[in-house]
């Protein structure tokens, strides 16, 4: 349920033009995958099993996250503010595939278009 409504809330706040479709992969975290698709107007598609490939920027970002959280860090010991606060982070950091400009960058160039 925290996933289901956590996703909800931060899908929610998206402008329309970023909030098309979410691909995720096949954890047990998104068992309530239908919920989220209705309540935050957005469709939601699963990577094939074993299939890495189609995750990409999920990997990758996994990696960053790593350096906060270790694998198997219990998230539920951290507030929501200690959350946005890594996510901000990772918005702001350059990235080489956008040519050492951020994602918040990329994607206020993207709204301004």
């Amino acid at each position: 349920e925290s996933v289901r409504d956590g996703l909800i809330s931060k899908m929610s706040a998206l402008p329309d033009e970023l909030r098309l479709s979410l691909t995720w992969d096949q954890g047990t975290e998104m068992s309530r995958h239908k919920e989220v698709k209705i309540a935050a107007d957005i469709d939601i598609y699963f990577c094939d099993p074993h299939s890495p490939w189609q995750r990409g920027s999920n990997e990758n970002t996994n990696g960053l996250l790593r350096q906060y959280f270790p694998k198997g860090t219990d998230l539920s010991i951290y507030s929501q503010t200690d959350l946005d606060y890594v996510a901000h982070e990772l918005n702001d950091r350059p990235r080489q595939r956008f040519d050492f400009c951020t994602p918040n960058e990329m994607i206020r160039t993207f709204l301004l278009r």
